[in-house]
């Protein structure tokens, strides 16, 4: 793996424009707002961060591909900035603080760097493989090294699902009810949020359904090098199988086998 000090500068870069861009947009009277085919909305804020990232990347990384929510692209060998413009696009638009931009860069497929940039929450994280995981508050905060939870058992672990409805849809509600009933607690924390409270140590877990690559790349990152571990929720390594898991490591395999002594419902 090469020296990847210049690929998070410019990933932190990435993120300033992207800042600028969503801040402006943020609670806007005059804010634009579509429903994609996929019945999923967009907004002209999320299309002004994706814009200003693939400009930054086209003059300074040419050679690199692009794979973006708003503006497409596929999974491509060798170098690829993986990049959803605003994550939480629902709170986004409702005014609600907690969204964020996630820059991610991919190096055949794995996730090596990632940041996610929370404005109105004034909170950063990043990562890059064997630099650690870090967290600073916005503009200009001491940036602190992350680390994950030492809880070990299930049943004192504090937990996030995102949404019932996910869980519901994938034939999954009996696997997220014994999750959730043999947890201390629960809570549905939804989007990236969940996962850098993970890499944070105030979570211990968090999990869901009907991901997309670019909800999940960057966070890979910052929960691998805080210390924690980065699953599907079938145990497979990787952002691209639409599911994920991430825990502080010690639970993993416990958590594991609840999902998997309740498989999905087939009538779902």
């Amino acid at each position: 793996m090469p020296d990847l000090a210049d690929d998070l500068a410019l990933a932190l870069r990435l993120a300033d424009a992207a800042d600028a861009q969503s801040r402006a947009r943020f609670r806007a009277a005059d804010l634009r707002i579509e429903t994609k085919p996929d019945r999923t909305p967009v907004t002209d804020g999320d299309r002004a961060v994706e814009r200003a990232i693939r400009e930054i990347l086209a003059a300074e990384r040419p050679d690199d591909a692009i794979l973006g929510e708003e503006y497409g692209g596929d999974r491509a060998p060798g170098r690829q900035w993986i990049v959803d413009p605003i994550d939480g696009t629902t709170n986004f638009l409702r005014g609600q603080p907690v969204w964020g931009s996630l820059i991610a860069l991919a190096v055949d497929g794995e996730p090596v760097v990632g940041v996610a940039s929370a404005p109105a929450l004034g909170r950063r994280w990043w990562g890059a493989r064997g630099q650690g995981a870090w967290a600073a508050d916005l503009p200009a905060g001491e940036p602190t090294r992350l680390a994950v939870s030492g809880v070990r058992r299930l049943e004192d672990a504090f937990i996030s699902y995102n949404a019932i409805q996910g869980w519901d849809d994938a034939g999954r509600l009996d696997a997220l009810l014994a999750l959730t009933r043999g947890s201390w607690r629960s809570r549905a924390l939804g989007d990236f949020w969940a996962y850098v409270l993970v890499a944070e140590g105030q979570l211990d877990l968090a999990g869901e359904h009907d991901l997309k690559v670019y909800d999940i790349a960057a966070l890979v990152p910052i929960v691998l090098e805080a210390g924690g571990r980065f699953t599907d929720l079938a145990g497979g390594e990787g952002p691209w199988q639409g599911t994920a898991l991430a825990t502080n490591g010690l639970l993993h395999d416990e958590v594991l086998a609840v999902l998997d002594s309740h498989p999905a419902d087939p009538a779902r």
